[in-house]
């Protein structure tokens, strides 16, 4: 027995003493490290087999990624919180629902002070805001407030950098904390960390800001917006490269890219990083450092061969032929290189980790861009590779509609942030991302009239539906006689007659009261009478009476026939989005006059189908009256026979097609009816001789007497009109046809019998 006790103990004892010679080391020093684990946090990674590995990298490094002025995430969040006190802010915790109520969706801009100057950037976006439909000059009634102070170059080592922002901003009256407020601002921070420092405490206002950093971005309250330069137009803008469903050239280059590279700092190390993807075939990657005052003290053995292959090619051509675009970070999160790659159609190859693109909340751009890592930038030429040539198409379509629906123009800019803004007002009606994604875009898509892609006139194809088989008959009257003229009886009864017509409503726009309801004819369709307001638009005011998809919009004096308004219908069913009509106008620039001018002589173009006689869908009216703002209207108010012009500008506008004119039997020029007896001046009221909208006389076709004046005067304030609604879109949006639709048989030599409209054959 103790043998056997004397043998375990020498067991247990030479165990302990294997340990200790082969395993000591280790339990020391993992008591070690556990002994002063609360004492201090190693740095990331934490390997506990340091001594059998080599290190490559010292672990500061990996945390920094190898650039001392990155701030951790940690310390880029601990710096906005120490800024922005409000960080957790929500619409339902730092917005008043209840100003917006009231008056609805109104933006006041405060009064800008005359020895504070601002940017050019700004003053667009001020603009912007004025023009705009949102707009009122009366704080009482805003529901959102916009500084008059510069906020957009927070950069205090910039010359436009403002400062006591933050003193100045508690002592206006209506600050509130920042509460209903939007700050709109595109640089922020400096030198060398860019963090988002603005210089002043936001409050709980809702900040518009380019270079979003995901950690820093309020989801559902703040707003990414793109970079853009002070050279971005106002209005208009220039159009995308491509063409609206063109296909295009199989493009020279597959990848480019050509900017600065930055050698210190922020950014550098993406940036230093592209010259391993050039291959100089289908992938090109130039970069320069010859920038800054001091470059020369910081360049490389890479400088010189770059800065000489950098100015090898052009940076329009390589845009032009290339299929995708890199676009990396700079300084800061976003670059100019982003709105040029959409504009160009080259397809934005994103290597800007952490960015919230702009306007996320409502664009899908998975469907139009390819978001890299900046850390996995040399796997980038094999995934662009790897798209299919049909993504690929789609994904240059899309980069064109974006382009021309959100970023064209500063105006488009701002008003899709408001637009974002007040659909977080009322949730139940605000635009689906399908919307925002699919043309026309969501700024043209009216969620007040309805939120439904099938209530509107651009999405019967992808839906596979039909717009809706009746027509509602629209008749202006602005004439003075007691009686009905003959005209408007023949008129009513040729409408009634179709087979397609639901009802006529008349809008009654005289001094004079309707006749009674005996005087009126005797119809197979209700017939209504609503009262006007005596203005030029009150025929594109979106009743409710409206019941039906289509809308044929008639002057009393217009002359049609029954198989007239058949066929018209009938063809406006296939292009429910456009204006199908009978009379025709078209434009062109004159280049003596240096402006835009047009024409009713019978030419081989249009580009105007007068609402005299014309189809369109009942959403332009909302369109016309909710979207256009108040100058708009008041400049329409203001010109006699306009509103029309401006309803084929607009329409042209949303859709980028033009109207399309349909068979109408011939009649002689001369034999157009000259409307007497409206009265002259008043507001509102048509000038004499001017009541019907009826088809101008071109300048040959002179008339003597008062007749000819009166077509001279139509004739000159429609030249102006045209004008005058060029400038304020920016743009020419008309666009011209040669288009005219037809019966299949019309003029045919075949029997009669055969032919489903025979009377529109017949003088």
């Amino acid at each position: 027995m103790q043998t056997r006790k004397k043998y375990i103990f020498l067991t247990f004892l030479a165990s302990w003493l294997l340990i200790f010679f082969f395993g000591g080391d280790q339990l020391r020093r993992f008591a070690f490290f556990s002994g002063r684990k609360a004492k201090a946090r190693r740095n990331w990674p934490r390997w506990t087999d340091r001594s059998l590995l080599k290190n490559f990298a010292d672990p500061e490094e990996l945390q920094r990624d190898g650039d001392p002025s990155l701030l951790s995430p940690r310390e880029r969040r601990a710096a906005w919180l120490s800024i922005y006190k409000s960080s957790r802010c929500r619409m339902e915790s730092c917005f008043d629902f209840s100003r917006c109520e009231r008056n609805g969706f109104k933006v006041f801009t405060y009064p800008r002070e005359r020895d504070q100057p601002i940017s050019e950037s700004y003053g667009k976006i001020l603009a912007s805001i004025e023009r705009s439909r949102y707009y009122t000059p009366n704080p009482e009634e805003a529901c959102l407030f916009i500084l008059s102070i510069d906020t957009l170059d927070r950069d205090h080592l910039s010359a436009q950098y403002v400062r006591d922002v933050d003193e100045r901003i508690r002592g206006f009256p209506l600050w509130n904390g920042g509460r209903n407020h939007l700050v709109f601002n595109l640089y922020s921070g400096t030198w060398p960390n860019y963090t988002g420092d603005l210089g002043f405490d936001i409050g709980q206002a809702i900040l518009a800001k380019a270079s979003f950093d995901t950690e820093s971005f309020r989801p559902g309250f703040d707003v990414s917006i793109p970079l853009f330069s002070k050279d971005h137009p106002q209005r208009g803008g220039e159009r995308g490269w491509l063409y609206q469903d063109s296909v295009p050239p199989k493009k020279k280059y597959l990848l480019v890219f050509k900017g600065k590279r930055y050698l210190t700092g922020i950014g550098s190390g993406t940036r230093n990083a592209l010259h391993h993807i050039h291959n100089g075939k289908d992938i090109i990657s130039l970069t320069t450092c010859k920038h800054g005052k001091d470059w020369e003290k910081h360049k490389d053995t890479r400088c010189d061969k770059d800065n000489v292959d950098y100015e090898k090619f052009d940076y329009q051509e390589l845009l032009h032929n290339s299929t995708f675009c890199i676009v990396p970070r700079g300084r800061r999160l976003g670059s100019f290189r982003f709105l040029e790659a959409l504009q160009a159609a080259c397809v934005p190859v994103l290597l800007s980790d952490g960015w919230e693109l702009p306007f996320a909340e409502a664009i899908d751009w998975s469907k139009a861009a390819v978001v890299g890592s900046e850390r996995l930038l040399l796997q980038i030429p094999s995934a662009v590779r790897c798209i299919h040539p049909e993504r690929v198409l789609a994904f240059q379509q899309q980069t064109q509609f974006l382009w021309d629906a959100y970023f064209s123009s500063v105006d488009k800019i701002v008003h899709t942030t408001l637009e974002i803004i007040k659909d977080r007002l009322s949730p139940h009606r605000s635009r689906s991302r399908f919307l925002w994604n699919t043309l026309p875009g969501g700024l043209l898509v009216l969620p007040d009239f309805s939120t439904h892609p099938g209530d509107f006139p651009f999405y019967y194809l992808q839906h596979g539906s039909s717009p809706s088989e009746k027509f509602t008959a629209f008749i202006r009257v602005v004439s003075q006689a007691g009686s009905l003229s003959q005209p408007i009886l023949r008129l009513i009864q040729a409408v009634s007659g179709s087979q397609y017509c639901a009802q006529i409503l008349v809008l009654w726009s005289c001094e004079k009261p309707p006749p009674p309801g005996g005087k009126w004819p005797q119809t197979t369709v209700p017939l209504t009478i609503i009262q006007g307001r005596r203005k030029f638009s009150d025929r594109f005011f979106p009743s409710t009476a409206i019941q039906t998809d289509a809308v044929l919009s008639l002057d009393e004096h217009t002359s049609l026939s029954t198989s007239e308004v058949d066929f018209a219908f009938v063809v406006w069913r296939s292009f429910p989005e456009r204006i199908v009509g009978f009379p025709a106008l078209s434009h062109f620039w004159d280049p003596e006059q240096g402006r835009w001018g047009y024409t009713s002589k019978w030419t081989n173009e249009l580009s105007i189908v007068l609402t005299a006689a014309a189809f369109y869908h009942r959403y332009y009216h909302s369109l016309f009256t909710e979207y256009l703002p108040a100058g708009l209207q008041e400049l329409v108010g203001g010109l006699a026979a306009c509103e029309d012009i401006l309803m084929n500008v607009l329409v042209a506008a949303v859709t980028k097609l033009p109207p399309i004119k349909v068979t109408q039997r011939k009649q002689p020029k001369d034999t157009v009816p000259q409307q007497v007896g409206c009265v002259d001046g008043g507001v509102g009221n048509p000038p004499s001789g001017e009541c019907s909208p009826s088809p101008p006389r071109s300048p040959a076709a002179k008339v003597k007497g008062t007749a000819g004046a009166a077509g001279s005067r139509r004739f000159s304030q429609r030249q102006d009109c045209l004008n005058q609604l060029v400038d304020w879109f920016g743009y020419m949006p008309l666009v011209s046809s040669q288009l005219r639709l037809d019966p299949v048989l019309f003029k045919d030599q075949v029997s009669v019998l055969r032919k489903k409209y025979p009377r529109l054959e017949k003088p």
